[in-house]
């Protein structure tokens, strides 16, 4: 069942979830705001996370499928023949899980995680834009629109910095959880 709701998620574009949220749960349930960051005169904690319920549960849900995808491949590692070793020679449960399993289980996790950075940036614009949320997205879109070109070569190179941040750090993570990969 997670698998099917995974493939769905990522079948359905952002800005459909984005939709569909504000229909059922705005126009018809009345439970959560249709966009904007507040309502106008109320600018308290509360009244900001009202608002930030939607766009950020729309947001997380590619990513969450990503994520789910990610993991239950990285999971085949528990029937690889190193973990049945293991266990064959008597190796306590938790010494297995801790040494073999959540080791390797990391190593694709934390690439994910690094390469996912820069896109949540890219799925912002989207989400952003149907919920009138005033971010980097939308300012990137009226940048564009109204040919602001110095703006938009600042948010590019934002999400380039943000691309080769995630790879050092997740480089770095990797080869601190590895040692394999250490370099000496």
């Amino acid at each position: 069942m997670a698998t099917i709701g995974a493939k769905v998620a990522l079948s359905i574009p952002t800005f459909w979830f984005g939709l569909v949220g504000i229909y059922i749960f705005s126009l018809e349930l009345g439970w959560l705001p249709a966009g904007n960051m507040y309502a106008i005169g109320d600018g308290s904690a509360l009244n900001y996370l009202h608002h930030l319920i939607m766009p950020s549960v729309v947001l997380a849900l590619v990513h969450i499928a990503i994520w789910s995808r990610y993991m239950r491949t990285t999971l085949d590692v528990i029937s690889q023949e190193f973990v049945k070793t293991a266990r064959a020679k008597g190796v306590p449960e938790l010494r297995v899980l801790k040494k073999h399993l959540v080791g390797n289980a990391l190593l694709p996790m934390i690439t994910l995680a690094a390469v996912q950075l820069p896109s949540i940036l890219t799925d912002a614009l989207v989400t952003e834009t149907v919920f009138t949320w005033p971010g980097m997205g939308r300012l990137f879109l009226y940048s564009l629109g109204y040919s602001d070109f110095p703006v938009v070569m600042g948010l590019l190179i934002f999400s380039a910095i943000l691309t080769i941040a995630g790879n050092l750090i997740a480089g770095i993570v990797v080869a601190l959880v590895d040692p394999r990969i250490r370099l000496d």
